[in-house]
């Protein structure tokens, strides 16, 4: 004799199904990102113990100078800012410097390491496409890194100036001359402008590379990435004897054509007016190549497995 159900269709007693909550894309890859500066730790403590190494050494220059200055100006406008600017344009390419390291060895590690410590077959189990991944590791050196290092960059000088200020005061010098002579706002606008457009734009099919070989090496990723263009530009130089490919590389790499010094000695930036930078041929034929550089890294990590 069959029992049947008091259970009524619709009633609460009846399994009801959940609709599972719906991630959108930007939300998915903001997790992503998160996840990346989770892991690294390196990528934020890196330019930040160069800006305060480089901001003790503002306190050590400015008590030197202090010490050798005894109330006397130097009479050229090259030796004054030469001692009042110069540090702190040496600070911003310093710390700047050290970003794109990181960036470099973050790259190559991004998508090899997934696969060296298998953590990538977890990863792959979660609702997050390959170019959602490969996207979000892309964005750390291109868009993270420069911003934080123009960020640690303009807190460096400030507090540089801040103490240099109070090194000096009472020294018989001019405090008002070392705040003019560094051009703090307007050396900070230029570093900002140099950083959306160098670090952000040109250097992006570097980064593209990076995350390639990345995807691609089975080990030794960083004899990958920067053997073959050496040997390849060092073939070209014995059978041509012609350096294009090397020109190529250090133009990539120290950025496009720099413009004069601005008005004041100020921050040296890379084709200062942006009508300029934007129809670089360049600039969209380094993109064009990032592009292809990222959708083959995309492809490699959908199809390959761990190492």
């Amino acid at each position: 004799m069959n029992t049947q159900s008091n259970a009524t269709p619709g009633s609460p007693l009846e399994p009801q199904g959940v609709a599972p909550a719906v991630i959108s894309p930007a939300r998915r890859f903001y997790w992503s990102v998160q996840r990346e500066l989770w892991e690294n730790r390196s990528i934020y403590l890196a330019p930040m113990i160069a800006g305060a190494v480089f901001l003790f050494g503002f306190f050590i220059n400015t008590l030197i100078l202090r010490r050798r200055m005894h109330g006397a100006w130097p009479l050229d406008p090259a030796q004054q800012h030469q001692m009042f600017a110069a540090p702190y344009e040496i600070a911003a390419v310093l710390i700047m410097g050290t970003a794109f390291i990181v960036g470099i060895f973050y790259s190559l590690d991004a998508l090899y390491g997934e696969r060296r410590d298998r953590s990538i077959l977890f990863w792959k189990s979660l609702p997050v496409s390959d170019l959602t991944a490969v996207l979000s590791k892309l964005a750390i050196p291109l868009v993270f890194l420069p911003l934080l290092s123009f960020a640690v960059s303009v807190v460096t000088q400030f507090l540089g100036l801040l103490l240099s200020t109070v090194a000096l005061l009472g020294s018989g010098v001019s405090v008002s001359t070392l705040w003019s002579e560094s051009h703090f706002f307007h050396a900070s606008g230029m570093l900002f402008y140099h950083i959306l457009t160098v670090h952000g734009l040109w250097y992006a099919p570097i980064y593209g590379w990076l995350l390639l070989i990345s995807a691609w090496a089975r080990r030794a990723p960083f004899l990958w990435a920067f053997l073959p263009p050496f040997v390849i530009g060092g073939a070209e130089r014995i059978a041509f004897n012609t350096t294009y490919i090397f020109d190529l590389l250090m133009g990539r790499v120290g950025g496009p054509e720099m413009s004069a010094r601005p008005p004041g000695g100020a921050f040296m930036t890379a084709l200062a007016v942006p009508a300029q930078f934007f129809i670089e041929p360049g600039l969209w034929i380094g993109l064009a190549i990032a592009a292809a550089f990222l959708a083959l890294a995309v492809r490699l990590r959908r199809y390959r497995g761990p190492i």
